[in-house]
């Protein structure tokens, strides 16, 4: 496999976990390229056409110093040039990072509109929805606007190392496994659902490092209700004002990477349990389901800055 062949299975494996079905990822990505139609010239200069076919914009090929077969690959969940420098020194055909860095960090927000969507599914109105994440979409763009976006990628390029990034489709996978074995455990009370994700390896193991799973909001008795995965994947966290309409769809648990204090205490009001998996190992997860497939292609997998590897 060479770059281009890992970064399209990557973006397939995500398409193929969404939870949105393929044929609302396809008429979003129809709905850009209508857009990209109807603008000036000028305009189209400035247009992203990665949006063209990629609904994922959080995950890029960030540099390619020489396109060839990839048969070793760093992989972590932050590259920066401490990482880069050591796949340098190990003699590495690609790095590949999970959180986004250059232009991958810059549109960032841009896969959070998918959040609105996977609300909508739980019950909650899409116009509100909508409403409630416009306004943390916008905090978010103007948030990442200030970052060094491009520090890591001007790394690779001095050090002539291949970097990508994958994001999204990762946390679409790790979102799409937890829900099926969360709907196949069928956990009536908080015990139950805490587990059924210390039977998961990458949970497991955090747990010996003081990062298991925990609750965040209710208690080990509270009984779970309808259990959302509403926070696992999609960006960043959305709008914290979301839980009350949640409560009102219905929902009764949150399953989430991680969560700010905000956050909590607005599903705290809402009577929301909110268990937290852990975020490096939720993001170990969703990596290893798309390295395990890289694996099978013979290429070889060096773990390194917080990737917990599990093969399966």
């Amino acid at each position: 496999m060479n770059i281009q062949d890992i970064y399209n299975l990557a973006i397939k494996m995500g398409i193929d976990a969404d939870f949105r079905d393929n044929g609302s990822v396809e008429k979003m990505l129809a709905r850009k390229k209508t857009q990209y139609d109807n603008l000036s010239i000028d305009k189209k200069t400035e247009f992203d056409e990665e949006a063209l076919i990629n609904p994922y914009l959080d995950s890029r090929i960030l540099h390619i110093a020489e396109d060839k077969e990839i048969k070793k690959i760093l992989v972590g969940i932050d590259i920066d040039t401490a990482e880069l420098l050591l796949a340098k020194d190990l003699g590495v055909d690609l790095v590949i990072a999970h959180h986004p860095r250059g232009k991958a960090l810059a549109t960032l927000h841009e896969v959070m509109e998918m959040q609105c969507d996977v609300l909508s599914q739980h019950g909650v109105p899409i116009n509100v929805a909508e409403g409630l994440m416009r306004p943390k979409i916008s905090e978010v763009a103007r948030g990442v606007s200030a970052a060094n976006h491009q520090r890591a990628v001007d790394s690779a390029k001095l050090l002539g190392m291949n970097f990508i990034n994958c994001h999204t489709p990762c946390d679409n996978l790790a979102a799409r496994f937890l829900k099926d074995k969360i709907d196949e455990a069928n956990p009536e009370r908080i015990e139950d659902l805490l587990k059924v994700l210390k039977n998961i390896q990458e949970y497991s193991e955090a747990i010996k490092i003081g990062s298991g799973p925990k609750i965040f909001v209710g208690a080990l008795e509270n009984r779970c209700g309808k259990i959302a995965m509403t926070e696992i994947t999609g960006g960043t966290e959305g709008s914290p004002k979301i839980y009350a309409k949640m409560a009102q769809a219905g929902i009764g648990t949150v399953v989430s990477m991680h969560q700010s204090e905000e956050h909590r205490k607005e599903a705290e009001a809402a009577h929301i349990n909110v268990v937290i998996a852990g975020h490096m190992s939720s993001d170990s997860l969703g990596v290893n389901l798309f390295l395990d497939e890289l694996e099978k292609q013979g290429i070889e997998i060096i773990p390194c800055s917080g990737l917990i590897r599990i093969k399966r």
